[in-house]
């Protein structure tokens, strides 16, 4: 989405947004005084420390610092931008929230609009068919020979395309949707040489596939008579909402799991993925219908640290596996393989050996490369010079992409041991590709830091920002009297100059409204934090000034001391040391007055 949100309606949002009521959603908040807490949902932890406060509408986590406010939360939440945040929320409080103003773009957004109607309508037409329409027996059939219980295809919104071929351009009518609109869904497709239509998909069980948020943006279907002609499954084309290589199957069902794992479970096919979710293996997705993509990779490292790789026990899946490797590298992603035993996928083998044998699989996983060697030494024959040869290439090739000397040296240990030959001379033949691959980010083995950073922060000037957000007045009498040159902390600096002017302009409208507007992570949990403990405070007044009068002289303490270091040198001038010797006497004086206004230049 392009275009920019008016400060109005983010109020409107807001305003229909209670910050309570949309945690309660995904959270299980408990009553504690006039806030609510829980256990925090972005850091494992055993006794509640995340705090919600309903009349300042923040959030806050005294464990790993997170805050903002409702706009914030589902932010961090759902692992999206602002932009999308605000959308989810105009959405939810039934908000009209036009972002577009070319007329171009205006126009693609209003056919999208369209296109995730018609495909939401069509999801439930087919649903119902094949839950209750006699001519989806065959459908209901097979997944009872698939153990798909009814619970999991009503989850996954499973359908039923009859085999009319004109089904889908009738119902169509009956809708009121113009072929057009169809056709660009990819849902019907036009006859070449004519004007005549038919359904794509016709006597398939269907899949709905949704975006991240859980939005219908295209279909995959699969034949269920072996002797119909066209391929074992027919995908919906790429569209103006539907790019198969960026969309997972399952990821909006998957990610919350995957979120608190830290790890995906990557598997082939659609009813892999149902498999696993009804194993307890959550944290699952698919690729639709492509080998993975760069997106794809980029797309799992917003959720994830690690990939677990669960492709069939076949010659093509075991390559789709090797495939991925560098897309998941290049994203900075962990990557393990659970091998399936031949001839099972996931599903085949969750269904004959149980879910406590899958998991087991899952949880001994074992790291790429041992993987790589295994299967290299079963393509190739280690009794051989030839095969040897190959080997050692192959691991060299292949681990060189982490661009790590530890894991390089490792595997030439490792290789070199499964070879029987000396580890000397396999570092040599993996010294031959230092250079093929370009090295990858240091992300690959560990994920850097998002945390803030509220290094260097005294805890006055934090305490400072606690009374400064408690009313208008303290900011009022802030504004004249607080010289922000006295502050240490850059981003403390910055958050007292905009709510001091704020109140000087007479537009302060609450915490929650000022944290939206802010961008800088730190500078968030700096007034999440200040803001979080919701308890009176005896005396502001004073504390403001006492806090005030200390700042101003530790500023003036800088002073001096800069003073004194440039009268330590020997070769300054008589009239410079007595120069510098009265502004020391000035500035002594300064320390022992009264705060006065600032005399500040009209603009």
């Amino acid at each position: 989405m392009s275009g920019l949100i008016s400060a109005a309606t983010l109020e409107r949002i807001r305003a229909a947004s209670d910050i309570v009521d949309v945690i309660t959603q995904v959270l299980p908040l408990k009553r504690a005084g006039a806030n609510f807490v829980a256990l925090c949902p972005f850091h494992k932890e055993k006794t509640p420390s995340f705090s919600v406060n309903p009349n300042k509408q923040i959030f806050y986590c005294f464990g790993c610092h997170k805050g903002g406010d409702v706009f914030r939360f589902v932010q961090e939440y759902e692992n999206i931008g602002f932009v999308e945040a605000v959308r989810r929320l105009a959405e939810r409080a039934g908000i009209p929230l036009e972002l577009v103003t070319e007329p171009g773009e205006r126009t693609a957004h209003f056919l999208k609009e369209a296109l995730l109607k018609v495909h939401e309508q069509l999801t439930q037409q087919w649903h119902q068919i094949l839950l209750n329409d006699p001519s989806a027996s065959l459908a209901r059939q097979y997944l009872a020979s698939r153990e798909v219980p009814t619970d999991a295809i009503r989850l996954f919104r499973l359908g039923y395309a009859p085999a009319d071929w004109d089904h889908t351009i009738r119902w169509a009518g009956q809708q009121g949707l113009d072929l057009v609109t169809l056709e660009k869904a990819g849902l019907v497709v036009r006859k070449e040489g004519s004007d005549r239509h038919f359904g794509r998909f016709r006597d398939r069980l269907m899949f709905p596939i949704c975006d991240e948020q859980g939005r219908v943006v295209a279909f995959s279907g699969r034949v269920l008579n072996p002797d119909a002609p066209g391929g074992k499954y027919v995908n919906s084309p790429e569209t103006p909402i539907f790019s198969k290589g960026r969309i997972f199957y399952g990821l909006d069902k998957s990610k919350r799991a995957i979120l608190e794992a830290q790890c995906a479970v990557l598997c082939e096919g659609q009813l892999d993925l149902i498999r696993c979710h009804l194993a307890g293996v959550q944290n699952t997705v698919a690729p639709q219908g492509t080998a993975l993509t760069a997106d794809h990779a980029r797309i799992l490292k917003r959720y994830a640290n690690e990939v677990i790789l669960c492709f069939d026990a076949d010659n093509a899946g075991q390559n789709a596996a090797d495939r991925s490797l560098d897309h998941l590298l290049a994203a900075g992603l962990a990557v393990r393989v659970a091998v399936m035993p031949s001839p099972h996928d996931p599903d085949s083998f969750i269904r004959k050996e149980g879910a406590a044998a899958f998991q087991d699989l899952i949880q001994r996983a074992p790291g790429f490369f041992d993987y790589f060697l295994d299967r290299c030494c079963r393509l190739h024959d280690p009794a051989t010079d030839r095969g040897r040869l190959a080997i050692s290439r192959a691991m060299a090739e292949a681990v060189w992409k982490t661009g790590h000397e530890v894991l390089v040296d490792t595997y030439a240990q490792k290789t070199a041991h499964r070879l029987a030959i000396s580890p000397d001379a396999v570092r040599r033949e993996f010294r031959q590709f230092s250079t093929a691959k370009r090295p990858v980010s240091e992300e690959s083995l560990e994920a850097p830091s998002n945390e803030p950073d509220t290094a260097h922060l005294a805890p006055h000037e934090l305490w400072l920002l606690r009374l400064l957000f408690l009313d208008d007045e303290l900011a009022n009498w802030l504004a004249r009297y607080l010289d922000l040159d006295w502050i240490s902390h850059p981003a403390v600096r910055h958050l007292v100059s905009l709510r001091t002017e704020a109140a000087r302009e007479n537009r302060w409208t609450g915490v929650a409204a000022f944290i939206s507007q802010l961008t800088d992570p730190t500078e968030i949990q700096l007034v999440s934090m200040a803001v979080a403990e919701d308890r009176d405070i005896p005396n502001r007044q004073q504390q403001v000034a006492d806090l005030v009068r200390r700042l101003r002289n530790q500023h003036l303490d800088r002073q001096l001391g800069e003073l004194q270091r440039r009268l330590a040198d020997p070769a300054l001038p008589e009239a410079d040391q007595l120069n510098l010797v009265l502004s020391q006497k000035t500035l002594r004086q300064a320390k022992s007055q009264p705060l006065q206004p600032l005399q500040r230049s009209e603009s």
